[in-house]
């Protein structure tokens, strides 16, 4: 903790009056609520990961000024000017620091329980991407550059798969099948982009559920969070991840794929709530994507798995042998579920 006392008072808070606890539900940044008169929500970003911390901040900052000037009473959560204005803090390690205010009388939810949820999440996201839509993109970056570009994920498995070891090769060949089954949907994103039908935008790039905070009396969605992937990219990527995360009644970590399955109300419950604030925003050519988002987004997913498998598990961590196979399988089994068209 006396680590910690050095980081808060970079923002003039001191560990007397102001009490650290972990919060442990992320995998990447290392994240502390601090309880105090004032309580804020403390994070280290994780430099492996985000190479270029500068640029998640020079994003957030674009964003939090415009959504200031254009949306003043949407909820944002920007983060808090050191007492030398800096967005961020380095400490003696190189770690990037950033302090958040903290959002009273909210909370989050890992799984998608029923239709109403998924679609006020939905909503709550494309919201952000509503409110979004008339920024100048040219100014943000990509703090993960080709995050979602499923044409070097595809590169990534095939360089993967030519290298990798005989055994590992051997015990996913199911997988691998599937894998080469679905290239054609590679074919399609490039197609896509390559006739201009998807207009680029601002999009958080990671909507899972948990990433939405809603309000503990009326459950409402409050405002987004985890806003490191906030850059451009395209709606197919939140509408995607929205659909790959929500519908299944399982995760990816679930090993029996037989549960694994298409709950067709969350489905519509999405694509519902997502339209109802971006419908007015999209042109119809870039709707008809929407079955394609779910579709893409998932294999992407398995592929990352996989090509992870292929090469030895050095990217994902794993909790048992094969894990990352696992992880491909399901999603696998989700991709042969969804729905082609809508």
């Amino acid at each position: 903790m006396h680590e910690l006392e050095e980081i808060l008072g970079a923002w003039g808070l001191s560990a007397s009056s102001h009490e650290p606890s972990p919060i442990t539900n992320g995998f990447i940044n290392r994240t502390f609520l601090i309880s105090g008169a004032k309580s804020f929500i403390l994070q280290r970003i994780n430099k492996q990961v985000f190479r270029q911390p500068e640029v998640i901040a020079l994003n957030l900052r674009l964003a939090s000024d415009y959504l200031k000037f254009h949306h003043p009473d949407y909820t944002f959560p920007g983060t808090v000017p050191t007492l030398s204005g800096e967005e961020l803090y380095y400490d003696r390690e190189g770690y990037p620091w950033r302090l958040f205010p903290f959002i009273p009388d909210t909370y989050t939810v890992n799984q998608v329980d029923n239709a109403e949820q998924a679609r006020i999440a939905a909503a709550g996201f494309a919201r952000l991407s509503r409110k979004l839509s008339g920024i100048d993109v040219s100014q943000f970056q990509e703090s993960i550059p080709h995050f979602h570009d499923l044409g070097l994920r595809f590169s990534q498995f095939e360089r993967a798969l030519s290298g990798a070891e005989p055994g590992r090769k051997a015990q996913a060949k199911g997988a691998i099948a599937d894998a080469m089954s679905f290239s054609s949907l590679v074919k399609e994103y490039e197609m896509l982009i390559q006739r201009g039908i998807l207009n680029r935008g601002v999009y958080h790039n990671d909507t899972k559920i948990n990433n939405i905070l809603f309000d503990r009396l009326s459950r409402q969605a409050v405002c987004v969070i985890d806003l490191d992937t906030l850059m451009p990219g395209y709606f197919i990527y939140d509408l995607g991840d929205m659909i790959r995360t929500f519908v299944s009644p399982v995760d990816e970590e679930e090993q029996d794929v037989s549960k694994v399955s298409v709950r067709k109300e969350i489905y519509e419950a999405v694509l519902d709530g997502y339209f109802s604030e971006m419908g007015d925003v999209l042109r119809s050519d870039e709707k008809s994507a929407a079955a394609f988002s779910g579709r893409m987004m998932t294999y992407i997913m398995a592929l990352r798995a996989l090509t992870d498998h292929l090469n030895g598990d050095i990217y994902y961590q794993i909790r048992y042998p094969g894990h990352n196979l696992v992880r491909a399988t399901n999603q696998f089994q989700l991709l042969k579920l969804l729905p082609v068209t809508i």
